[in-house]
């Protein structure tokens, strides 16, 4: 209310000199004072002056045409620059070493990991294997910097090396579950990449992160390869992922039913590779014998197959 009094009170006043539209001096004088016990009126002031002045003018920049030479447009992506000489392992096994004896969260740690991810780009799988005999070893913290660094470099040599891990059982459970969600991440998937992981899908011990991963590793591909059901590494994927279906997507109890509906969001993540599963999805959706989770999981999985065959008669009305 007005009956109160301020506690804090500021002032500021500036006064500038223009000529020629240009600012030559500024002289600014800035008042603080604070009032701690109003009625006692003790408190404590401030006052800061500054001084602006215009020293000189250039009227004229000098430029270079020469040191254009070296610019161009690029988007905000981070990169390094491009080397042409060769990486070997041994360069990767001290940067491995480096990192274990870096200091935790610091800016030289996340250099030496960046640079380690950028190494691992330039390896052959023979050279990754032979790597990960010398450095899989584990900081004293119990971190394994190449475990981290091999989901980065998402380059074919890195995803073979991966899935050879997963399947020696050579990594622990949350890093085989980080190795499979990373695979979704991965810009340019070859067919490589995917043949070296279809086996997986076969495992009694395939996890959801292992179906999806993988799937959503086969929808990117799909989407920069026109045809991409005619190549052979994305078949083998469907197959296995069809035979899972059979017929109709018969369930026997409550553990395959479970198992059923993640086939069924695998074959939706797949997308157009999985076209030629539309028949089965048919099926699936449209016995009424089916549980409900089952029948609604079919229709779902027709979410990125092409209008020409989700409209056509093979998805009859559901009820």
């Amino acid at each position: 209310s007005q009956s109160e009094q301020q506690i804090l009170y500021s002032q500021l006043e500036c006064v500038q000199s223009i000529k020629d539209g240009v600012l030559e001096e500024a002289k600014c004088t800035e008042s603080d004072r604070v009032t701690l016990l109003p009625h006692q009126g003790s408190g404590a002031e401030t006052q800061t002056q500054s001084a602006l002045k215009l020293l000189q003018v250039q009227t004229e920049t000098l430029y270079n045409k020469g040191d254009s030479e070296d610019l161009y447009v690029t988007n905000i992506l981070y990169e390094r620059e491009v080397t042409k000489r060769e990486v070997t392992g041994g360069e990767a096994t001290e940067l491995v070493w480096k990192l274990c004896l870096a200091h935790g969260a610091s800016y030289e740690t996340a250099d030496l990991f960046m640079t380690l991810v950028f190494e691992l780009r330039h390896l052959s799988l023979e050279a990754l294997r032979a790597l990960w005999q010398r450095s899989s070893f584990k900081c004293r913290d119990n971190w394994q910097p190449l475990i981290d660094a091999l989901p980065s470099c998402a380059t074919e040599p890195c995803v073979v090396l991966m899935k050879d891990l997963i399947a020696s059982g050579e990594v622990e459970e949350d890093k085989v579950e980080y190795f499979f969600w990373s695979f979704a991440f991965i810009s340019n998937p070859t067919s490589g990449m995917i043949e070296s992981l279809a086996p997986l899908l076969k495992s009694p011990r395939a996890s959801q992160s292992c179906f999806l991963g993988i799937t959503a590793l086969v929808h990117r591909f799909c989407s920069a390869h026109s045809s991409c059901d005619h190549v052979p590494a994305v078949q083998s994927v469907i197959r296995t992922l069809g035979k899972f279906l059979g017929g109709n997507c018969t369930v026997q109890d409550s553990e395959h039913l479970s198992k059923m509906q993640l086939v069924l969001k695998a074959i939706g993540n797949a997308g157009l590779a999985a076209a030629s599963l539309a028949p089965a999805l048919s099926s699936c959706a449209s016995l009424k014998s089916h549980p409900v989770g089952i029948r609604l999981a079919a229709v779902q999985a027709f979410r990125r197959i092409p209008c020409s065959v989700r409209v056509s008669d093979l998805l009859p009305e559901v009820t």
